[in-house]
This record gives structure tokens, sequence and C-alpha cells, in this order.
């Protein structure tokens, strides 16, 4: 996926989960944080970040941060980011998640099961995929760590995939690596226990968990290769 418009500025300060004070050309101004996530290790003073320009009048704000440089490395922090990648990918090489021997019929987003809204239901000649895809900005030391701030909607999430295969689905939750370059990627216990003990528990369930990171520039971002998962840490 890919963006237009983009600018880049200097991170100043957050006043709230949705606004985020920037500076572009020396100017200050204020700038849409399309991330509810805690973001603190990135968002930190003076960090070069990315901002989408917008031209529409009734915005409140008329940028977007999209992006930030942490090192030399650029994260992306939209959250509706995975989604649209996660698409892309599914549609240019599906064989990778549901093999050469099926065929998909259908890939249809925001599909609403039980009491939840799951990113995707992919349908092939042979069964019927419930997907739940999840953004992942967090890194420590070369392993991706989902979540940042605990999620009872993403435990609930889970636990709804697992009573999923009752009534004939196969579930998926595919976590996306907003960055590249980590090893691997790990549920985060240190800051949500309970997600990361029902992660565990529908491995064991029969529940596909992928991680995949990504190629991120300024101005895109493309789903790139699978890492390695390891869900219980020592």
């Amino acid at each position: 996926m890919k963006y237009d418009k983009i600018i880049e500025g200097k991170f100043i300060s957050r006043s709230n989960r949705f606004v985020a004070y920037v500076s572009v050309g020396g100017m200050k101004t204020k700038a849409h944080v399309k991330n509810t996530g805690r973001l603190k290790e990135l968002l930190v003073d003076g960090a070069t970040v990315y901002l989408q320009k917008h031209d529409d009048p009734k915005r409140s704000t008329a940028l977007s941060l999209i992006a930030v440089k942490k090192g030399d490395q650029v994260v992306n922090i939209d959250s509706q980011a995975p989604n649209k990648a996660m698409h892309e990918w599914l549609k240019g090489s599906p064989e990778i998640i549901i093999g050469t021997d099926e065929k998909i019929s259908a890939i249809r987003p925001e599909y609403t099961y039980k009491d939840s809204r799951f990113d995707f239901l992919i349908e092939t000649d042979r069964r019927k995929i419930l997907m739940e895809v999840k953004g992942v900005t967090l890194e420590e030391k070369g392993t991706a760590l989902f979540p940042d701030a605990p999620t009872e909607r993403g435990v609930r999430h889970i636990t709804e995939l697992c009573g999923s295969m009752r009534d004939g689905y196969y579930p998926v939750i595919a976590f996306v690596i907003q960055m590249d370059g980590v090893r691997q990627f790990s549920p985060n216990a240190k800051t949500h226990k309970e997600f990361a003990d029902a992660l565990v528990s529908a491995h064991e369930q029969g529940v596909c968990i992928i991680a995949l990171d990504c190629e991120v520039t300024r101005d895109s971002m493309v789903i790139r290769d699978f890492v390695d998962i390891v869900l219980q840490q020592t």
C-alpha cells in the first residue's frame, strides 16, 4: 500500500490519543494520530515523523501522522495499514496462506461473527477462513510484541475465534509487524498476561497464528515475509 502527499516533520508532544503536535518547516502544528496505542517508545521528543497532507477543509487537522523513524528504521503507526496491506497480500499471493491446492473464491472484509467483527472472511473451494489482523508497532531487542496496552477486545476476539471452529471455520490470527528487521514475534505478557495466555490456549486448540514483517518506507508499507513466533518467554 502506498500513501501520497507525505511530508517530514519532528514530533513535539501528544495531547491525547488522537492529536499530536509536530514541527513542519519550523512551524508548530497539529496532526491526527492514526493509532490509539501508547507508542511511548516511538513518539519521543524530536523524533522524525512522516505525515500525510489532506486537502479536505472539513477536517480538524490537515495532517495525519503515518510513520516514525526509530534509529535507522521507519515504523508505520497507521492502525488501518495492516488490514490494507493484508488485503493486497492475500490478493497477490494467496497460496502463501492457503497452499497451492485451494482457490480463493472471495475475500470479504469486516465480517461479523457472533458478537465480533473480524477483519476478513476468506472463502476457498474447501473452507471458510476467519482472520483477525493485529498491527504490531512495539519492538524490544529484535522481538516484536503485542499488545502495547491491555486489550480486552483482543482477548474476546481470540475466544470467539476458538469457538468458531465448532461452526466449521478455520480461524487465523495474523500479526502484521509494521517494520522490518525483527527476529521474532511474542505476545506481550508483561503488559497483558491474559492476552498472552489466551493466545497460547488458541494455538493449543488449533487456531493458526502467523506473524509477518513489512517493508516500510516513509510513504509505503508492504508485507514482506513470515517471522518466527515464540509464544511463551523463558
